[in-house]
């Protein structure tokens, strides 16, 4: 169905910027958050590939893999374009370290990134040209967000899947080289293939959505290149996405200030494997933990008081293993006052099981403060002697008011490949992807991550 007259006819809009976007257009600042967005992605690949969810992935569909046209990231195998694209998305996504746009608390370079590789791959593709189909997507994806926010996220749409597919898709045209009509299909099959749910949060299950998310977009892409048709207004009409998506639409978001005011710019590289919203909660019991005059066994209560969308999202107290204890406020409290550390290694099963750790979890409770921005917390500890020791953040560690500088970012995936592929050349990883823009052969960053 067509938009009212009055609607602004964004699907061709996004697909027009997408499709005459030069790489001169882009700003400095915005192709340097460009690089770092794709090392935190590889990063977060190589720390995944080893999550029993991969592993299970790579059984169920490895009967169904067809030419070996594309690697999967930390690991020997090698399958075609669109399994890779999944696989390598459920990797970046699977222990909650990758990036996030805090405007929409999306991720999203897991769903764009992993189909640009496999293009790379199959294709062939200069690292220029990847990196500026990777801007572009994560710009479509957080636009599209942006228009739907807070309802779509708060009716339980897993918007890094929702939303990603449509930066997929976009990127994917990009490097494919599609004209605005046919980036427009692509779009439109994005958005009839849009799902997933918050309810799959801590399950295996939420890797199914981010996956599918990657390998759809770029199915998507590859069908509109072939001359395959869609809805003109698959976003914007009466029946379309944002009507299905959300009961608070704003179409003018979606596509004001194209290539003006940049979305990556807004995106934060996770210090923690867990939920945005955890960080400044993390970071103010880290602080307490070095200002606590006493044991921490001496603790009786912790109280956090913080954006209602840090309660809604992890006030669980009852996590049971490590996928799960990713988004619990009680379990990320517990280990950072007991261990003064939240790393890969205190979000594992063991960490959950530890039985100091979850007596302390018992006494960690949660109020709602709308005055509290997302990414900042206020933690208070009440002490057996009757005192207390509060701990204010106003920007949590990663954020934009508080980024991970360079150095940091290069640890983060040392960390990463350490765990996950230890046989990584990791300095010259980092030195490729620092400078991809000169890179004839955007592959190349693929054959430095596979196994084999």
């Amino acid at each position: 169905m067509p938009p009212s007259e009055n609607a602004r006819h964004v699907t061709r809009e996004l697909a027009e910027f997408v499709a005459a976007s030069n790489w001169r257009d882009i700003p400095p600042a915005v192709r340097r958050e460009g690089i770092r967005g794709l090392l935190n992605y590889v990063g977060c690949a190589l720390g995944g590939c080893g999550d029993e969810a991969i592993g299970l992935a790579v059984r169920v569909l490895a009967p169904s893999f067809g030419a070996p046209q594309a690697g999967i990231i930390g690991r020997g195998e090698r399958c075609d374009a669109l399994n890779a694209a999944f696989l390598n998305a459920a990797s970046a996504n699977v222990l909650e370290y990758d990036d996030t746009h805090l405007p929409t608390v999306m991720h999203p370079a897991a769903p764009v990134a992993p189909g640009l590789f496999a293009l790379a791959e199959t294709r062939g593709a200069s690292g220029q040209d990847l990196l500026h189909a990777f801007i572009l997507g994560v710009e479509v994806s957080c636009r599209v967000g942006n228009g739907l926010m807070p309802h779509h996220y708060r009716r339980g749409a897993h918007i890094t899947a929702t939303c990603g597919i449509f930066g997929a898709a976009a990127a994917s045209g990009k490097l494919l080289g599609l004209d605005p009509v046919r980036l427009n299909w692509a779009l439109g099959h994005a958005a009839t293939q849009s799902a997933g749910l918050v309810e799959s949060l801590g399950s295996m299950s939420k890797s199914i959505g981010v996956g599918n998310a990657a390998r759809n977009g770029l199915a998507g892409a590859l069908f509109a290149a072939a001359g395959f048709t869609a809805a003109e207004h698959a976003i914007e009409g009466k029946y379309g996405f944002a009507a299905v998506a959300s009961d608070t639409v704003d179409l003018a978001t979606m596509t004001e200030r194209l290539g003006d005011r940049w979305e990556i710019l807004a995106n934060a590289y996770k210090p923690y494997p867990c939920g945005v919203v955890l960080f400044p909660v993390i970071d103010a019991c880290l602080e307490l933990r070095r200002r606590l005059a006493v044991p921490v066994d001496r603790i009786i209560g912790v109280e956090v008081r913080g954006h209602p969308l840090l309660r809604e999202r992890t006030d669980r107290p009852d996590a049971n293993d490590g996928r799960s204890a990713k988004v619990s406020l009680q379990h990320s409290v517990a280990v950072a006052l007991l261990r003064g550390a939240a790393g890969i290694a205190q979000f594992t099963d063991a960490a959950v099981a530890d039985p100091v750790v979850r007596e302390l979890r018992e006494r960690v409770t949660a109020q709602d403060d709308p005055s509290i921005p997302v990414e900042a917390a206020a933690v208070a500890v009440r002490l057996a002697d009757g005192s207390s020791v509060i701990e204010q953040v106003t920007d949590g560690r990663g954020t934009p008011g508080r980024p991970m500088s360079d150095i940091e970012l290069d640890a983060k995936v040392s960390e990463c490949a350490a765990f996950g592929a230890p046989f990584v050349d990791v300095p010259a990883l980092i030195a490729a992807v620092r400078d991809l823009a000169a890179l004839g052969d955007a592959a190349h960053l693929m054959r430095m991550t596979t196994a084999g």
